[in-house]
């Protein structure tokens, strides 16, 4: 039986992998806090906090796969410190986020990456933690260089805007959508990947995205799945950002709308990805899987991402 060790492991993604690990018959371990919420049933919860010197004490053997998580920089040196020699494939999630550029379509892994300047930021840390990974596994190492990761349970509440939004019916604000794509992953589909391709050994950097899709054709299956009475209002770019309303995610925005300039940002290419067993389901099934959960969280809850409803109303009000 594979083992199979994750750092972290409580909370979306990691209890994602977990549970794909479980159902392809692997013998799961969680090293986390557990305050993100409780492990996959079935998966051991090594209980540790990462910023203690004997976090990893317990953790005794040999691993087929370790699967990190964080961007912490001390947390990612501490893990490879304490088990890069006990594992015999390593995946680091990582994230297309390490991109020194976003206005070109289709650009591969070999595209340049940011300078690690500040690793408080976000995409600094990352590629500092590719190349602490790449420096202690080598040939060992998969960085699974994650797109956008949707999906029910999402924290950021970016994908599940849309179809929750539409669903509440009324006038819609919309962004103007030609020349506009999203790659989201379910995120299901990224943690089966993660375990197919950690007991293959792959490694190297591999995009680990969704299937690149129109923005249009985003807000048309979330506006489908809702089968709600709607009226989108399209205003532009000039218009939105006058009013307040902010790009890509966080609060006023409108989820998933990107500056033209980053185009490539959504369209990164899948080859890699594809090549070594990724697969991803229909759009209409994520959509569908992803209003379901935001009914069940409720509609109308606060949320990390978008637009309030009196948000809205200012913004159409102009």
């Amino acid at each position: 039986m594979r083992r199979i060790l994750i750092l972290g492991g409580t909370a979306w993604l990691g209890r994602a992998i977990a549970t794909a690990a479980l159902d392809a018959g692997a013998d799961v371990t969680c090293l986390a806090r557990g305050e993100s919420g409780a492990v996959a049933t079935g998966a051991q919860l090594v209980r540790a906090d990462r910023s203690d010197p004997d976090a990893y004490a317990r953790l005794t053997g040999e691993w087929d796969d370790v699967v990190e998580l964080s961007w912490d920089p001390g947390f990612v040196a501490s893990g490879l410190e304490a088990l890069a020699d006990r594992a015999a494939h390593w995946t680091l999630v990582s994230s297309v986020s390490v991109y020194a550029r976003s206005d070109a379509p289709f650009a591969g892994e070999s595209a340049a990456l940011v300078d690690p300047a500040d690793l408080s930021q976000y995409a600094d840390a990352k590629v500092h933690a590719e190349r602490l990974s790449t420096a202690a596994v080598g040939d060992r190492a998969l960085l699974a260089r994650a797109g956008l990761i949707v999906g029910p349970g999402d924290p950021t509440d970016r994908f599940g805007y849309w179809p929750a939004r539409f669903a509440r019916g009324g006038r819609v604000v919309v962004p103007e959508t030609a020349g506009r794509h999203a790659q989201g992953i379910d995120v299901d589909d990224l943690a089966e990947w993660i375990v197919r391709a950690g007991a293959a050994r792959t490694a190297g950097p591999v995009n680990a995205v969704g299937e690149e899709v129109p923005l249009a054709a985003i807000l048309g299956a979330a506006r489908d799945a809702a089968e709600a009475s709607v009226e989108p209002v399209v205003l532009d770019d000039d218009t939105l950002l006058a009013r307040g309303v902010q790009y890509w995610a966080g609060p006023r925005s409108l989820p998933l709308w990107l500056p033209a300039e980053a185009r490539g940002f959504s369209r990164r290419s899948d080859t890699a990805f594809l090549a070594s067993g990724g697969t991803r389901r229909p759009l209409a099934e994520t959509m569908r899987r992803v209003l379901d959960d935001e009914r069940a969280r409720g509609l109308d809850r606060p949320r990390r991402a978008g637009l309030t409803a009196e948000e809205e109303a200012q913004v159409l009000a102009g």
